[in-house]
């Protein structure tokens, strides 16, 4: 019978090949989407928790994604969280997002220094209003003097960073009110406390109680990475199934056709096959191998050309957070494989119900 399933598939090579591209595909799409959105996540993960706070503070108004919030608060009430026990640095932060979907940090150089110290590659602090810090993938190519536009408006490189701190740029927190009209706001508050985890507790107690703040947020960073899951965002795993659906569609349309087609031709061949001998599920299983064989093969080439992808991606865009997650890997891999076998079954009950009698006599 393997002789015979490998024999049908050289014999009708364009056919073979595409139905092999077609699984690639599907495993392509479903882990590009999965590894563009989970390299988001994680590394949004790993930048906030590369700041070095130990809590934040945030108005009712704020989301989990701090960056998509207007900054609402005022300044002024980082002096009034300040005098918190147990609390050794406020820094106060207004975040803005680009069309780019880049996140631009307005940041109080020493508070938020103060949270865990930039390690400078070149340069140093800001100089003048119109300064800008970036990280080492943000500055491209670029040295410090260089201009680079931000927000509509140049701005001098004055440092250039080590990657992680939570963005990739960060200006005077006075120069981002002026540039989007929010002077003397924020979006939240990053905090350092003595001790930590000891005294967050008693922190977060303490800050809720302050009039006014009853209605903000105070989170630890651990509760705040916690909350940064797909179940936990809205439509995020939404996305995910959407595109895995279509992906799996794709695969099992073509993998039917493919098959159907196949049987199609095969007319003639299954009725001597039948008049031979051939049971039914000798019929099936042949169809069922050839289409296991097709499927084996495309997820192969659609796992290397993934990892393939996202090497490639990775050394020419490396702030694109593009990172395959191994448990989609075998998510995938399952789905492919289920799609491809339930395109063929029909195709395969089709063959394997044919009248020898008749199927002798088909041109």
């Amino acid at each position: 019978m393997n002789k015979l399933v490998f024999g049908n598939l050289v014999h009708r090579p364009l056919r073979s090949v595409i139905s092999v591209f077609a699984v690639a595909i599907e495993v392509v799409m479903i882990l590009s989407i999965t590894a563009i959105l989970m390299g988001k996540l994680n590394g949004f993960k790993d930048r906030t928790n590369g700041i070095g706070m130990d809590m934040f503070v945030r108005p009712p108004t704020t989301n989990n994604f701090v960056g998509l919030s207007s900054a609402s608060a005022s300044i002024k009430i980082g002096n009034v969280i300040a005098q918190v026990p147990h609390i050794k640095v406020v820094a106060p932060v207004n975040i803005q997002i680009t069309g780019a979907l880049d996140n631009i940090y307005g940041i109080d150089y020493a508070t938020f220094n103060a949270l865990a110290p930039y390690t400078f590659r070149s340069g140093g602090p800001f100089q003048e209003p119109y300064d800008i810090i970036v990280d080492e993938y943000a500055a491209a190519g670029k040295k410090v003097g260089d201009s680079i536009t931000v927000l509509n408006h140049p701005f001098r490189i004055c440092g250039i960073v080590e990657h992680g701190k939570g963005g990739r740029k960060f200006i005077p927190i006075e120069t981002m009110g002026k540039l989007t009209g929010t002077e003397g706001k924020v979006t939240a508050f990053y905090l350092k406390t003595d001790d930590a985890p000891k005294y967050e507790d008693d922190v977060k107690t303490a800050i809720q109680g302050i009039d006014g703040l009853q209605g903000y947020s105070v989170l630890k960073t651990a509760e705040y990475l916690d909350m940064m899951t797909p179940a936990r965002l809205p439509g995020f795993n939404i996305g995910l199934e959407v595109v895995i659906g279509i992906a799996a569609v794709i695969g099992f349309m073509v993998i039917f056709q493919s098959m159907y087609t196949a049987v199609m031709e095969r007319t003639r061949e299954i009725g001597i096959l039948k008049s031979m001998g051939a049971s039914k599920s000798y019929i099936v299983g042949i169809v069922m191998r050839e289409t296991g064989l097709l499927a084996v093969t495309g997820i192969v080439v659609g796992v290397v050309g993934s990892f393939a992808l996202s090497a490639i991606l990775q050394n020419r865009f490396p702030t694109l957070d593009f990172v395959i997650n191994l448990p989609y890997v075998w998510k995938a891999v399952v789905i492919a494989f289920a799609g491809a076998l339930l395109g063929a079954f029909y195709p395969a009950l089709k063959a394997a119900s044919k009248d020898p009698i008749d199927a002798l006599a088909y041109e």
